[in-house]
């Protein structure tokens, strides 16, 4: 028996251990982008993965997002496994064409001969301080559109686990990764190669007067707005979305149906956001147990300012608490 392999990494860290598994374990995965090869890209992801693989599945590419997202789909509909990576997500809208057009609609065009088994990888949201078209948190964009999962990790275990269930994956995976808690925390992940399940909820905390739900980096605000709701003795179920679609409404259900209210986390603005999608799904097959009206706490309907503003914008743990104190009061 192999010794288990367990290390303290943070979130980027994981999606490299989650790479190198399988390209160690699958020599069809490859993996390509702008400056991910020889500097390992900008967040350092890939950081090791030429050495060890050869240039030949660790690919650096022009600057040009349509040229990745179509060359990912062609590796991908010939037996490859590509893993694509956008710098940032405000980078992405030039392969919308490619990505909505062709990825999404693979399987479907061709009557289930070919499918389009790869991973789009980008650094999103806000909260770093970056210039402009590097902060956006435009998941709802992807979301929308059938034939794409859209999956986005809020801890190290869950982008390992994640990362490696999308790579499995037969149809195109958006894997949106939370730069803002990139490295802010360590977590023990055992580098076993084994997979959470795509489409899943994970519920992160037990609690039966508030459902809060949320994903990405807001998460890690939601936990600790949880830990101050409990020093007032409102105990606060936590869930984790994980895959912003398909969105797994039985979990969101189930919690909200034992619960009785909602407060749904997102930094995205609120217009047309996945938690708009939520509170709809929850309104319509939850709408009896409600006690109070789903309440979302978001970013604003602007574009994500420049840094000395950035915090003014993205949701804090006294948001969170002041909109669950609004439920609870009705």
């Amino acid at each position: 028996m192999s010794k288990p392999d367990v290390r303290d990494v943070t979130l980027v860290e994981a999606v490299n251990l989650a790479l190198a598994w399988e390209m160690e374990h699958d020599d069809n995965v490859v993996v390509l982008g702008e400056d991910i090869a020889t500097n390992g890209g900008v967040f350092r992801a890939t950081v090791g993965l030429k050495d060890r693989f050869g240039f030949k599945r660790v690919m650096d590419t022009p600057l040009a997002e349509n040229l990745i997202a179509g060359t990912a789909i062609g590796m991908a509909t010939q037996g490859l496994k590509p893993v694509a990576e956008f710098q940032f997500m405000g980078f992405i809208y030039a392969a919308m064409e490619q990505i909505v057009s062709h990825a999404a609609r693979m399987r479907n065009r061709t009557r289930g001969r070919l499918s389009c088994p790869l991973v789009y990888r980008a650094p999103f949201g806000g909260g770093i301080h970056a210039p402009e078209h590097h902060s956006e948190s435009t998941e709802a964009l992807f979301a929308h559109i059938p034939g794409l999962r859209v999956v986005i990790p809020s801890s190290p275990q869950r982008a390992y686990g994640l990362l490696l269930a999308a790579i499995r994956n037969p149809d195109p995976v958006i894997f949106l990764e939370p730069k803002r808690i990139y490295r802010a925390v360590t977590q023990a992940v055992d580098n076993n190669g084994e997979a959470l399940p795509l489409d899943t909820c994970f519920t992160l905390r037990e609690g039966e007067d508030v459902t809060l739900i949320s994903w990405g980096a807001c998460v890690m605000e939601t936990l600790q707005a949880a830990d101050k709701l409990a020093e007032q003795g409102i105990m606060a179920e936590v869930i984790d979305v994980a895959a912003v679609s398909p969105l797994d409404r039985d979990t969101l259900l189930c919690s909200v149906a034992k619960t009785g209210r909602a407060v749904i986390v997102h930094e995205a603005c609120g217009n047309g956001g996945v938690g708009a999608e939520i509170a709809a799904s929850i309104a319509e097959g939850a709408f009896l147990d409600l006690q109070a009206p789903v309440v979302r706490v978001t970013g604003y309907d602007t574009i994500m300012p420049y840094y000395r503003n950035e915090q003014a914008y993205l949701p804090e743990v006294g948001d969170i608490v002041q909109a669950v104190e609004q439920v609870i009061a009705l």
